[in-house]
């Protein structure tokens, strides 16, 4: 069913999907980058809970947690980054293409596919991780 959703939205670029659609799909990954952030707060107070608790599996949950963190910000910069490039796009700012824009959104949309896929295994690990205590 996943697979159908993002060959759905691949589909749409390639056929020329109107940029306030392209534009809608950016502000959803923002927030789902916020909510991920929100999470990865909630993982780290629940690892850090009992601070007796120091296994090099809880050591490596926490590490993956702070990556996580980071590389949400890394995600969320570029994200705001191609929404100023719409803006100026829009505004017909010379130099910049609807093809380069669109380009860009695909490559963001496999990121955001894949961050989703690895951000639900490191749940998975902390849950399983978290049951065991």
């Amino acid at each position: 069913m996943k697979t159908a959703t993002s060959n759905t939205k691949a589909a749409l670029l390639l056929l020329g999907a109107s940029l306030d659609v392209l534009h809608q799909e950016s502000r959803e990954w923002l927030d789902t980058i916020a909510f991920w952030k929100d999470e990865t707060k909630f993982f780290a107070n629940l690892l850090n809970k009992d601070e007796n608790k120091t296994s090099e599996y809880s050591e490596m949950l926490k590490n993956l947690d702070k990556i996580h963190e980071n590389l949400f910000d890394y995600l969320e910069d570029d994200i705001k980054q191609h929404e100023r490039f719409l803006s100026r796009l829009l505004k017909g700012q010379k130099g910049l293409s609807d093809g380069d824009y669109r380009e860009k959104h695909r490559s963001l949309g496999e990121r955001m596919d894949l961050f989703t896929n690895n951000f639900r295994e490191f749940k998975k690990m902390v849950f399983g991780y978290v049951k065991k205590f």
